[in-house]
């Protein structure tokens, strides 16, 4: 299923992105099914069950409406962690200079960077080095605390893509990178939230980014150092992850900074990234 969260007639729902006679349309689960949560936290809280419930409306025939009459917003809108992970392919670690990472490199993002697909990322007035990082992000389902990895993907609610914008300059500033990933729009992502069951597999996915048409990165999940299933166990270790939390997973190589000349992103830019089975995440560049 193809969850999404998005806005019509001023108000915020949640429900699937489905196609009906060869158009993308959408069911608002609030008038799919009145005993649906609300929200998407609380819908992916419930598990198998409740997507049972919405995929029987769907099936049902629920009333939709055409994708173009809705806003999309980002899947998850307001999320308790955005975890990142950094160097976590070994081409990418390369191309930086950097060794390969004996454990997961761990930094964050907050909720304010997040933005959908569609939505402006804005450079910043006060960096000229704001780069690019296609990236495979999956949503936490249910409340994960010292799991396993051979256990791991039962608690993952589904994927989506990431971009994982950096400001270059501010990041290099420390050796924290905090600062340079976190302004506003930094983390764009969508435009849906690809339930797991249609993904058996994500360590092995077809991941892009094109700028304007041209292809900038270009590789596979399968590439990735640590998997999806190793880094819910080395993160759970830590902290309690919650339904809705977000794992970023790193990006492959072709970012800008490593280009000669190096390729920062400017305002007219658009840029895409499709991951396979997920789609395309799109947003225009603009200055601040």
């Amino acid at each position: 299923m193809k969850l999404v969260t998005f806005v019509q007639n001023g108000s915020t729902h949640i429900g699937a992105l489905i196609t009906r006679a060869g158009e993308e349309r959408v069911v608002d689960f609030s008038q799919a099914d009145p005993n649906l949560p609300k929200d998407m936290l609380g819908f992916l809280a419930g598990g198998k069950a409740t997507l049972a419930v919405a995929q029987k409306a769907i099936d049902g025939g629920a009333e939709s409406v055409t994708l173009s009459s809705v806003k999309l917003l980002a899947p998850i809108p307001h999320p308790g962690k955005i975890i990142c992970i950094g160097l976590n392919y070994s081409d990418h670690a390369a191309e930086t200079g950097q060794p390969i990472p004996k454990y997961p490199i761990i930094f964050t993002k907050y909720a304010n960077t997040v933005i959908a697909t569609g939505e402006n990322v804005v450079l910043p007035r006060v960096t000229d080095q704001v780069d690019y990082e296609a990236e495979l992000g999956f949503v936490i389902g249910k409340t994960a605390k010292y799991v396993s990895a051979a256990h791991a993907l039962d608690y993952v609610a589904g994927y989506m893509p990431i971009n994982d914008v950096s400001a270059r300059d501010y990041q290099n500033r420390t050796s924290q990178w905090t600062m340079g990933k976190t302004f506003d729009t930094f983390a764009p992502m969508g435009p849906v939230l690809v339930t797991s069951d249609e993904i058996p597999n994500p360590n092995n996915l077809k991941i892009s980014l094109t700028i304007n048409g041209e292809t900038l990165q270009d590789s596979n999940t399968d590439k990735l150092i640590f998997n999806v299933q190793q880094l819910i166990e080395s993160i759970s270790e830590v902290m309690t992850l919650e339904p809705g939390d977000i794992v970023s997973t790193g990006t492959p190589p072709g970012v800008g900074m490593a280009r000669n000349p190096k390729r920062w992103m400017k305002a007219g830019d658009v840029v895409n990234i499709t991951i396979e089975g997920l789609g395309t995440l799109s947003n225009p560049v603009v200055s601040e």
